[in-house]
């Protein structure tokens, strides 16, 4: 815990501003469907229905900081610059957050698993803990570049002005083709988002805080 303490220090300690909630208490800041999402009295939310809680507000570059905890065969993620809700397959970044432990995941690509830049490249190492156990995950996003932390250790760092097709990597992977707008081409200011029960997986979220940059 203390590494894990003087590494998120680490991070975050070279920029000026102070982090502030994302969501209020009752969520009145945030959009998402009625009764979907819930926020417990210690703060805790979670989804009934796979559906992403969006922010009301935009963002361009910002630190991001959360806690998450994984159910068996999680499938989550983190979403921002989304320009556009009602197409965020293509219209936003995404960090993805998975049960990398679980059968279900463990042949997919890296591109899948935890940390990873979703479909685009996958995290450096495996550092997610076991379900049922909650992680620190920190995501400093300045206008291309990216770069994602997950308990201590940085598992991701990727420029968006390097991935100028929509149907292939740079290190010449394939892209899901769902994903059918380059990412060098998307704004980079917009909605951070955070995706609810996909496949039937619980996620559970608390202490999401942002320091705008």
């Amino acid at each position: 815990m203390k590494y894990i303490l003087f590494s998120l220090f680490a991070v975050t300690s070279c920029f000026a501003g102070e982090f502030t909630s994302l969501f209020n208490d009752n969520l009145s800041n945030a959009t998402y469907p009625e009764g979907v999402w819930t926020r417990d009295a210690d703060g805790v939310m979670t989804a009934s229905e796979d559906q992403i809680i969006w922010t009301k507000k935009d963002y361009g570059s910002f630190v991001l900081r959360l806690e998450f905890k994984n159910g068996e065969a999680t499938n989550s993620g983190v979403f921002f610059y989304a320009s556009d809700i009602e197409n965020w397959v293509t219209d936003s970044v995404e960090v993805q957050i998975a049960d990398d432990y679980s059968e279900r995941w463990l042949k997919r690509p890296r591109s899948w698993q935890c940390g990873a830049f979703f479909g685009r490249q996958g995290a450096y190492k495996r550092a997610v803990k076991q379900p049922g156990e909650w992680n620190e995950m920190v995501i400093v996003a300045s206008g291309p570049m990216v770069t994602v932390h997950l308990n201590g250790v940085r598992v991701n760092t990727f420029d968006l002005s390097d991935f100028t097709s929509a149907k292939t990597n740079p290190d010449g992977s394939a892209t899901p083709p769902w994903l059918s707008k380059a990412p060098a081409g998307l704004p980079q200011y917009g909605k951070i988002g955070f995706q609810g029960k996909h496949g039937g997986a619980p996620i559970y979220f608390r202490n999401i805080e942002i320091m705008e940059l």
